[in-house]
């Protein structure tokens, strides 16, 4: 099975956007994408990611992510997982660029293997929009 890049990033859900902003910007972290109902934010050396859900926010819910910089190995982990008897969702291509599928760990926390294209994920990189 192909490993691990790195763990990228954890999504945590908030009540309180601007609080949780405020309180992770005090903490060194840099906003990098900011949308309606999330928002996402990086330790500015590690790049190390922080994802914020709003309460609207409906597509994913709390998760860690591992990142892959292979696209294929996203495809090869998800196969193999799958064979083993693993729930995972399917495999989704975004429109920045990245590919990810959702599961559970045995523990049942949820979790994302997601490939991040070379040079980063475009919309989290400084200056990007929601329109990115």
């Amino acid at each position: 099975m192909p490993v691990v890049e790195r763990l990228g990033h954890v999504a945590i859900r908030v009540e309180d956007m601007d609080r949780a902003v405020a309180f992770y910007s005090q903490l060194g972290m840099e906003m990098v994408w900011n949308a309606d109902d999330w928002c996402y934010m990086e330790a500015a050396k590690s790049r190390d990611g922080l994802a914020l859900l709003g309460p609207n926010y409906k597509a994913a819910g709390p998760h860690f992510a591992f990142h892959f910089r292979d696209r294929a190995e996203v495809d090869a982990v998800h196969d193999q997982l799958k064979a083993a008897g693993v729930a995972v969702g399917a495999v989704h291509d975004h429109r920045d660029g990245t590919a990810s599928f959702y599961l559970r760990d045995p523990e049942g926390n949820w979790l994302e293997m997601l490939y991040e294209p070379p040079g980063g994920i475009p919309s989290n990189q400084p200056g990007a929009t929601e329109a990115d």
